[in-house]
C-alpha cells in the first residue's frame, strides 16, 4: 500500500469546494482512500483517526491545503494526483463563466461597487473576522461557516441590525435571493412568497411545493439553526420577517423552524400582529392556538404551509393538485409485509425532512427513536444500532464531523442502507434524494447499486423490503427530477410526492391490525 502527501502552502478553498473535490477524488479508479481538506485541527484529526496524519501533516497551517491519496502502488498514487490537479483546474469552470479572485473582502468591495451580499464559506475560527469585514462594506451576509460561537453570532447580528442589513447564519446552507439560489438550493419559479427559514432542507422543501403547486418565490432568507435559540433571541427572523413585509413583490410570508425557544417563540408572534401581509408559520412539532391567536395561519407539515402560502397568495385552491395520499398503495404494501416487519427506518440527508418524518411517525407510534430526538428516552445511545422506528439525520454533526456531508458524499448512508435492509423486522426504509445547487451530481444513481443488492437479498429470504423514495427537486433542476424519478420506480422503489407524504406512507405501511 503506498499513501502520498502534498501541502499546498497558503492556499486556500472553501468547505463546500473541498467536500465535493474529496468525494470525487474517492470515486477515481484505484484509489482507497483520499482526503482534501484545510489543515486545521479537526481535520488533522479526522486524518489521525483513519492512520493518515503524517508528521509533514502534523506542520500543516490553518491556511495550507492537505491533499492525501492512498492506493495499492505509487503509480497508481501518482496517477490519481493527476487526476486530482485536473479536478482542481476545472473547479468552477463551467462554460461561459470566468472566476475573479480577490484577496480580501475590502478589495472585492472596491472593485464591485454594486455588489450588496457577501457568502463566507471560511474555516470557523476566522468567519466572524470576514463576516464583520462585509458589514464594514456595506454588505448583507450568507455565512456558511459553522464552528461560529454564540457571542460572535449574536454580535454580528446586533451589529447588521444597526446598520440595517442581514447576517444569515452562521452554518446557513440555504438562500434563495434576487432568484439565485446561494449554496444548496433548488430552481424555483419567481412569484410573490418570500420565506424566512431557520432550516435549510425544510426552507428546500417548501420552496419546491410551493412551487409544485404552482406560485412561486421572491427571496428565501435562511437565518442559521441557532437564531431562534434563546440566547440569540431570533434577530435575524425578525428582521427577515420585516424585510418581506417591506417588500413590494412579497405578498405572503412563511416562516420555517423547529420549535423556537419560548420567549423567542413570543417575539416572533408579537411580530406577526404587525405585519401588513398573510403569514403562514410552520415549526415542526409546533402547536396551532398561539399561532391562529397572534393572526398568523398555522401549518402542521411543511406541503400544508406551501399549500396555505399558494392559496393566500392568490391561487385557486380548487385547481391545485394536492398529490393527496395513495391508499390503495398503502393497502397494498401492508399486505406484503409480514407480522414481523414491524419497523420504518428513516434515513435522511436533510435535517428537517428527518424530524417530519419523525413527528409523524410518532402521532401514532411512542417507540420513535433517532440521534435528534429531543426527548431522551428516546435518544439513540449507540448511533450505530437502530432501535424499533429509528429516524437518523445522517447530515447531523454526529456523522459529519470531519466528514463531508450526505447531500455530497453519499457513503456513509449507502453502508447503513445495507446493515438496516438486513434486519427481518424492517418494513420499510425510507429516504430523501435531494436536488440542486451543491448536491450531488446524480444521487440516486449512486445509491441504486445498493437498493438493487438489497432488494435481492430480501427476496431470497423470502420477504418484502418496501423501500419508499422521496426526490427534493423541481422540474427546473438539474439533474431532472423526472430522470431520478424513473430510475428509483425501475429499481422498484415506492415514490413519494412530497417529504410529508413520505412521512404519511411510511407510517402507515407498518400500521398492523388496520
Amino acid at each position: 500500500m503506498s499513501t502520498k502527501v502534498v501541502i499546498k502552502q497558503s492556499t486556500y478553498f472553501d468547505s463546500v469546494s473541498l467536500m465535493s473535490l474529496s468525494t470525487k477524488a474517492n470515486q477515481i479508479e484505484g484509489v482507497e482512500q483520499a482526503v482534501i481538506a484545510m489543515g486545521t485541527e479537526m481535520n488533522k484529526e479526522v486524518l489521525r483517526n483513519v492512520g493518515l496524519l503524517t508528521p509533514e501533516l502534523e506542520e500543516a497551517k490553518t491556511s495550507d491545503l492537505m491533499i492525501v491519496v492512498k492506493a495499492a502502488t505509487d503509480e497508481l498514487c501518482e496517477s490519481a494526483f493527476l487526476q486530482i490537479e485536473e479536478l482542481f483546474k476545472n473547479k468552477g469552470a463551467a462554460k461561459g463563466t470566468s472566476d475573479i479572485k480577490y484577496p480580501t473582502i475590502d478589495s472585492a468591495a472596491k472593485s464591485i461597487p454594486e455588489a450588496n451580499l457577501a457568502v463566507i464559506s471560511v474555516n470557523g475560527a476566522y468567519a466572524a473576522r470576514e463576516a464583520r469585514k462585509a458589514l464594514d462594506n456595506d454588505l448583507h451576509v450568507m455565512l456558511f461557516s459553522d464552528n461560529v460561537s454564540v457571542e460572535d453570532e449574536i454580535a454580528l447580528k446586533q451589529y447588521a441590525h444597526e446598520k440595517g442589513l442581514l447576517v444569515m447564519g452562521p452554518d446557513c446552507g440555504t438562500a434563495i435571493i434576487g432568484n439565485v439560489a446561494l449554496c444548496f438550493g433548488n430552481s424555483v419559479r419567481r412569484g410573490n412568497i418570500g420565506i424566512v427559514g431557520a432550516s435549510g432542507t425544510g426552507s428546500q422543501e417548501v420552496s419546491v411545493r410551493i412551487h409544485d403547486f404552482g406560485g412561486g418565490i421572491t427571496q428565501l432568507i435562511g437565518t442559521g439553526g441557532r437564531d431562534l435559540s434563546e440566547q440569540v433571541g431570533g434577530i435575524m427572523m425578525l428582521d427577515g420577517m420585516k424585510a418581506l413585509d417591506e417588500d413590494e413583490a412579497t405578498k405572503v410570508i412563511v416562516l420555517i423552524s423547529k420549535p423556537p425557544a419560548p420567549s423567542v417563540e413570543k417575539k416572533v408572534l408579537d411580530q406577526i400582529k404587525l405585519c401588513k401581509k398573510p403569514v403562514v408559520v410552520y415549526f415542526i412539532g409546533g402547536t396551532e392556538e398561539s399561532v391562529v391567536a397572534a393572526g398568523g395561519h398555522f401549518a402542521k407539515t411543511s406541503k400544508e404551509a406551501a399549500l396555505k402560502a399558494v392559496v393566500l397568495a392568490g391561487a385557486d385552491e380548487s385547481t391545485i393538485n394536492k398529490r393527496a395520499l395513495n391508499i390503495p398503495l398503502v393497502e397494498e404494501i401492508r399486505a406484503k409485509l409480514t407480522p414481523e416487519q414491524k419497523y420504518i427506518r428513516g434515513l435522511f440527508c436533510g435535517g428537517t425532512l428527518c424530524d417530519e418524518a419523525m413527528y409523524i411517525a410518532m402521532d401514532k407510534f411512542d417507540n420513535v427513536y433517532s440521534n435528534i430526538q429531543k426527548n431522551p428516552d428516546y435518544k439513540l445511545k449507540d448511533l450505530h444500532v437502530s432501535k424499533e422506528h429509528t429516524f437518523l439525520d445522517l447530515g447531523d454533526d454526529d456523522f459529519t464531523n470531519g466528514k463531508p456531508h450526505p447531500m455530497i458524499d453519499p457513503s456513509t448512508r449507502i453502508a447503513r442502507f445495507l446493515q438496516e435492509a438486513k434486519d427481518p423486522e424492517v418494513g420499510v426504509i425510507v429516504m430523501d434524494f435531494i436536488l440542486g445547487f451543491g448536491s450531488h451530481e446524480d444521487p440516486v444513481g449512486v445509491m441504486l447499486p445498493a437498493i438493487i443488492e438489497a432488494k435481492e437479498l430480501a427476496a431470497k429470504e423470502g420477504r418484502h423490503l418496501e423501500i419508499l423514495g422521496y426526490v427534493l427537486g423541481t422540474d427546473l433542476d438539474s439533474p431532472k427530477i423526472e430522470d431520478q424519478v424513473n430510475k428509483l420506480m425501475e429499481a422498484g422503489v415506492t415514490i413519494a410526492s412530497s417529504s410529508t407524504n413520505a412521512g404519511l406512507l411510511s407510517r402507515e405501511f407498518v400500521v398492523k391490525g388496520a
